[in-house]
């Protein structure tokens, strides 16, 4: 996906993100997108008419396996407003379905202070 950039590196986007999502800066109020909200491709037969070059391309990067949102983004390397917005339309025509994130256990690893302690530090050392 590297060579199918939407921006020139020299001027920057060639097509505007507002363009892209037609003027919206949220999708509909039927899906909520969380950063860490896990996106599934679901199973087509057939191209779906209508889905146009930026939907296709997100679509793609999904249907390598399930991934969170914000790893979308980056990977498609659009504003994560703009990914909200394709992937409620992707939600909406029924070519993948968005999962809430896990929710963290409070007694699991990740609650243990000394792990954090750890981790802020070695953040820190970078």
């Amino acid at each position: 996906m590297a060579d199918e950039h939407w921006y020139e590196d020299e001027t920057g986007p060639m097509v505007r993100p507002y363009t892209v999502t037609r003027g919206r800066t949220r999708p509909s109020d039927r899906h909520a997108i969380d950063l860490m909200s896990q996106v599934t491709a679901v199973p087509a037969d057939v191209a779906q008419p209508g889905v146009d070059h930026a939907r296709t391309a997100l679509l793609d990067l999904v249907r390598r396996g399930p991934r969170p949102v914000v790893e979308l983004a980056a990977d498609a390397d659009l504003p994560l407003t703009v990914v909200r917005v394709l992937l409620g339309d992707l939600a909406e025509a029924g070519l993948v379905r968005i999962d809430e994130p896990r929710r963290l256990s409070a007694t699991g690893p990740a609650a243990d202070p000394g792990l954090l302690r750890e981790i802020v530090e070695r953040l820190r050392e970078l």
